[in-house]
């Protein structure tokens, strides 16, 4: 599932530095604007305690965790909208990315040039927020101006209820709000505003860039951002990006968790971050376990059995028949596969079967 999450933010806050942690795909990092000219795209495999439980039990063959891609993208300028500094390249690929984490610097180092010469997260967060909604108030506009006519003379319902959501839409960004503190009410609604890619309507993660020793309770600069992003729904993550390449650097498990030990954390940021970034995409994973091989499948939450049954094969989503279903925790409490047959505790779901994070899957299909 080619779904992928931007990491975004004015240069010089821990972009790149945040993403080579992440990622074995190594971005330059230096201290000077827009190092990461190209963006560049890490694949990187989620933490899960549950597939490694899976592992011990069924000792695999092979094994397969789910991934998520992470794209580090140019740090923009005021301006960017109007195609200052590399506005128009940053707003293209912002535009191609399906959720935004939005790193803020939120400690003190006179080492590290701040662009604007100050560090104060919250203007920096709204730098960024005005030009991406400046961008999508030129979109709505234009549609609005295409569109009002013929909602207004005509009996035309879908232009009706698409001018409706422009006005909001517009109303908002008058505003300052991004596109996604907009409720929408109907299925149509929705589908006509994710027709919008609108920059402000993809969900955001908020990732404070902190020093070591504001790692675990964070910060002034932190607490101003919590208050900041306060009705807009997203989220928000404290991460020490520095003190987490620190860790990278570390040959053994063990010597990384004494590190962390050390700082008051019980598991990187890193694998946080992960998981944070995997669930604001919207995604979830059920697991196939056996001798040959344990792996973890991506699915959209909320999927029925045959599109989980497609995620495997198209062939298993047009001939699906039903799907045998083990509860996580039934499968690791019964000793397995066989102890859960023994117990009757082997589900058997059909087509409207929504399939639930973690659970372990078998597919009988026919083509």
């Amino acid at each position: 599932m080619s779904l992928q999450c931007g990491i975004v933010g004015l240069p010089n806050v821990g972009k790149s530095t945040l993403f080579n942690c992440l990622s074995n795909a190594k971005a330059q990092s230096a201290n000077f604007p827009f190092c990461t000219i190209e963006p560049n795209v890490g694949v990187i495999t989620v933490p899960d305690e549950r597939l490694n439980k899976l592992v011990d039990m069924c000792q695999p063959r092979s094994v397969v965790p789910a991934t998520v891609e992470i794209v580090d993208i140019a740090g923009l300028v005021k301006g960017a909208s109007k195609g200052e500094g590399l506005g128009n390249k940053f707003l293209a690929n912002i535009r191609e990315t399906d959720a935004i984490i939005h790193v803020l610097r939120c400690f003190d180092n006179d080492n590290i040039t701040h662009v604007d010469g100050s560090i104060d997260p919250v203007r920096d967060k709204e730098i960024i927020d005005y030009e991406l909604q400046l961008k999508d108030l030129e979109t709505i506009e234009g549609r609005i101006a295409r569109t009002q006519k013929q909602a207004q003379t005509g009996g035309d319902k879908t232009a009706k209820m698409q001018y409706d959501v422009l006005c909001r839409f517009k109303e908002a960004l008058d505003q300052g709000k991004p596109a996604r503190s907009v409720e929408l009410d109907t299925p149509d609604e929705r589908k006509f505003a994710r027709e919008l890619f609108l920059l402000t309507s993809k969900p955001v993660l908020y990732v404070c860039n902190v020093d070591d020793s504001s790692a675990v309770n964070g910060n002034k600069y932190v607490d101003a951002v919590r208050e900041a992003i306060k009705g807009e729904n997203a989220q928000l993550l404290i991460v020490a990006a520095q003190t987490e390449a620190d860790i990278a650097e570390l040959d053994t498990y063990e010597e990384r968790q004494e590190f962390l030990a050390e700082i008051g954390l019980e598991e990187s940021g890193v694998a946080r971050l992960i998981r944070a970034a995997y669930a604001l995409l919207n995604l979830q994973t059920f697991f196939t376990a056996g001798a040959d091989e344990v792996r973890a499948w991506t699915f959209m939450r909320g999927a029925k059995a045959p599109q989980c049954a497609g995620v495997i094969h198209t062939d298993f989503e047009k001939g699906f028949i039903r799907a045998e279903v083990i509860k996580y925790d039934d499968y690791v409490a019964l000793g397995g596969e066989t102890g859960v047959k023994e117990a009757g505790k082997l589900g058997v779901e059909g087509k409207e079967y929504i399939v639930q994070d973690g659970d372990i899957m078998h597919f009988r299909f026919n083509v």
